[in-house]
C-alpha cells in the first residue's frame, strides 16, 4: 500500500523545513500518518488481512518513536505538527 509520487511529493513539500529536506522527523510523521490512513480505510473492507495489519502496527509505533522524539527535541514544532495533521498524541 504504497503512497502515490503525487501524493507524497505534495506531503514533503508542506512539511518540509528547508529545499532539501526529504527526511526530518516532521515529514517521516506526515508520511506515515498518511500511509496510516490509507491502511486503516484498507483493513476496514479487508478485515482477514493480517500482514497488512501488522504492517500498520509498525507504522503506528515507529510514528509514535518519532513523535516522542519531536517532542523532547522541539515541542513548539511537535505541538504545530499535531495540530495540522490532527492526530493525538501524549
Amino acid at each position: 500500500m504504497a503512497l502515490d509520487q503525487d501524493v507524497k511529493a505534495s506531503i514533503i513539500a508542506k512539511f518540509k523545513r528547508n529545499d532539501n529536506d526529504t527526511g526530518s522527523s516532521e515529514v517521516q510523521i506526515a508520511l506515515l500518518t498518511e500511509q496510516i490512513r490509507v491502511l486503516t480505510e484498507h483493513l476496514k473492507t479487508n478485515k482477514q488481512d493480517h500482514s497488512s495489519r501488522l504492517g500498520l502496527l509498525k507504522m503506528v509505533g515507529k510514528r509514535k518513536r518519532l513523535l516522542q522524539y519531536l517532542k523532547k527535541t522541539d515541542y513548539a514544532r511537535f505541538n504545530a505538527l499535531v495540530a495540522e495533521l490532527g492526530i493525538r498524541a501524549k
